[in-house]
């Protein structure tokens, strides 16, 4: 692999990088996308830390696909909907469901390792699927899944992977043809290497970056989860839509000296029971599911439970399950918790809900095109309405798997067809992250605002919410702007967390404006003062541009074809 900063050519006192198509982000949706492209042009990949370090790997459950002997793409397509709670883009779902077979079947060829049960994979179960759909390898599905991507990436000559590349803007230019609403295109971005701002022009551009669940305290997301794509996106003039719903999953480890760590669905899928601190099973009183309910079942649940009680946590037992089972199954989370002196075979499991998956993002078509010409989004940081109000537990890697081959050829062919990058594209920089030359903060500084952005947000935008505290969140949130400029000044080495603390800051913003404009209850957003379903006024999205309120926007196709 090639040193990213030996790859930067320096033009005129800039840094600066061409390509045919310029990838950001190395989970899933960004490696299948590079090898989509690759079969045409040539790549840029560029990833924000390592190669690994994406929520992919860390995904512990499956690939829900449509492959067993009693399963059919009708009956995922329904589960799908139904978790969905009305918001799901049938044709988006159609697609993924059907494309995701060939798709699973592919990365099974080229050598993804899963668990096989005679002839075909061995299947599990997960919450609100009516069938065992799920291929897994273990509980650590995601590192398998990304180790076979990386290592076919590595191996395509005509990709370029630049790696600890932190993308910070979108390169845009705007085109006004009389009569005619004005035109953005997207070519590229900038970028920091080595603290040096980079310049990388690209025919055509994929937002890949993943998710934002690091803007509250307690997650499953891994530290670089800060919500860049999101922000830069909205920053550039992108259509950002369903952004109250915020998916919390519902088991997150809750043990004292322990990371944030996740304790899969697949624990419950396997039989796996939920218990309060009073040794009582409580599922059955929310749901006739049980353990089985759709995610903001479970986690509103647990979170009910720990009120009632007093006690920070809940407990999942899988005890009764025996020991030689759970190693096979569930070889991750038993290494990992027995570093922390717990063992599962015999102990309870301390679990609590944490920020888990984004169901909205970048407004895309099935064809992964945003309203801004020539950047294309897949995987978590898009929305193309497959997930509605709520994601169905295992469809997020089938997505970014259908919809990254789809962004990586259909952006490979717009490349095609462009000319030359324009001669005077420079790196620029949008209000809020160019404020970094002139204010920068200490490390301290920017970490108490990062920290203040997650304690509100928990507070008052997490899994139960209601109008006061989301206008309470939205003051706290512009004050929190405001003193950006007030923080002293520090080391260029400190700019990256500068612009994750602005990207969290715009990120917040958005949530909290659309959890706040959607009065009702659906899926994973729970307004307390609106405790019902409507969908008399609200079978609708909700669309949010840079410098606009949010808008109620007809449910339906998202960005034209």
């Amino acid at each position: 692999m090639e040193n990213p900063t030996s790859a930067v050519k320096i033009e005129d006192g800039h840094s600066s990088w061409d390509t045919d198509v310029l990838i950001i982000g190395s989970g899933a949706a960004g490696l299948r996308a590079a090898l989509a492209a690759s079969e045409h042009t040539n790549v840029t990949l560029i990833t924000k830390t390592t190669l690994t370090e994406s929520n992919t790997h860390y995904a512990q459950g499956g690939i829900a696909v449509a492959m067993n002997l009693d399963d059919t793409i009708a009956l995922h397509i329904k589960d799908t909907c139904a978790a969905g709670a009305g918001l799901c883009d049938v044709k988006a779902v159609e697609m993924m469901v059907s494309e995701g077979i060939p798709r699973v079947a592919e990365l099974l060829d080229w050598g993804a390792d899963f668990d096989w049960e005679g002839t075909l994979p061995r299947f599990t179960q997960e919450a609100a699927h009516s069938r065992r759909r799920i291929v897994h390898k273990g509980d650590a599905t995601g590192r398998e899944t990304t180790d076979v991507l990386i290592q076919r990436v590595l191996n395509t000559e005509n990709i370029h992977v630049l790696q600890n590349t932190f993308a910070i803007d979108l390169l845009t230019d705007a085109e006004t043809t009389e009569g005619r609403e004005e035109t953005v295109t997207c070519y590229g971005v900038t970028a920091i290497v080595d603290e040096k701002a980079v310049c990388i022009r690209a025919r055509a551009t994929i937002l890949a970056t993943g998710g934002l669940g690091r803007i509250y305290p307690c997650t499953s997301n891994p530290k670089v989860a800060t919500g860049d794509g999101f922000a830069a996106a909205w920053r550039a003039g992108c259509e950002m839509v369903d952004m109250e719903f915020v998916q919390f999953h519902p088991t997150t480890l809750y043990l004292d000296g322990a990371p944030n760590f996740l304790i899969s669905e697949a624990v419950r899928g396997e039989g796996g029971q939920l218990i309060n601190i009073r040794g009582e099973r409580f599922m059955e009183k929310y749901h006739e599911k049980g353990e089985l309910a759709p995610r903001d079942v479970v986690s509103r649940a647990i979170q009910v439970e720990m009120e009632l009680t007093g006690f920070p946590c809940v407990y999942l037992d899988i005890t009764h399950k025996p020991a030689e089972f759970i190693l096979e199954r569930f070889p991750t989370i038993s290494d990992t918790t027995k570093r922390f002196g717990l063992d599962i075979n015999v102990d309870l499991i301390p679990v609590r809900p944490g920020a888990h998956f984004m169901m909205g993002g970048i407004r895309t078509n099935t064809d992964t095109e945003t309203n801004l010409k020539g950047l294309y989004a897949c995987g978590e940081v898009a929305c193309t309405g497959v997930h509605g109000a709520n994601r169905l537990a295992s469809n997020s890697l089938l997505e970014c798997l259908v919809y990254g081959a789809r962004a990586g050829t259909n952006a490979a062919m717009f490349a095609s067809l462009q000319p030359s990058y324009p001669p005077d594209m420079l790196p620029t920089g949008n209000t809020e992250t160019s404020r970094m030359s002139s204010v920068e903060a200490d490390l301290a500084s920017i970490e108490a605002i990062k920290g203040a952005i997650q304690e509100t947000l928990w507070e008052n935008v997490s899994i139960e919410r209601n109008g006061e505290g989301l206008k309470q969140t939205l003051a706290e949130l512009q004050d929190l702007t405001t003193n950006l400029g007030d923080v002293p000044a520090a080391p260029e080495s400190d700019a990256i967390a500068m612009v994750e603390a602005i990207n969290m800051l715009n990120v917040a913003l958005m949530i909290t404006q659309s959890a706040l404009a959607r009065t009702e209850s659906r899926g994973a957003h729970y307004r307390a003062d609106f405790p019902t379903y409507n969908d008399t006024d609200w079978h609708r999205r909700i669309l949010i541009l840079r410098d606009n309120p949010p808008e109620v926007v007809p449910l339906g196709t998202l960005v034209s074809s």
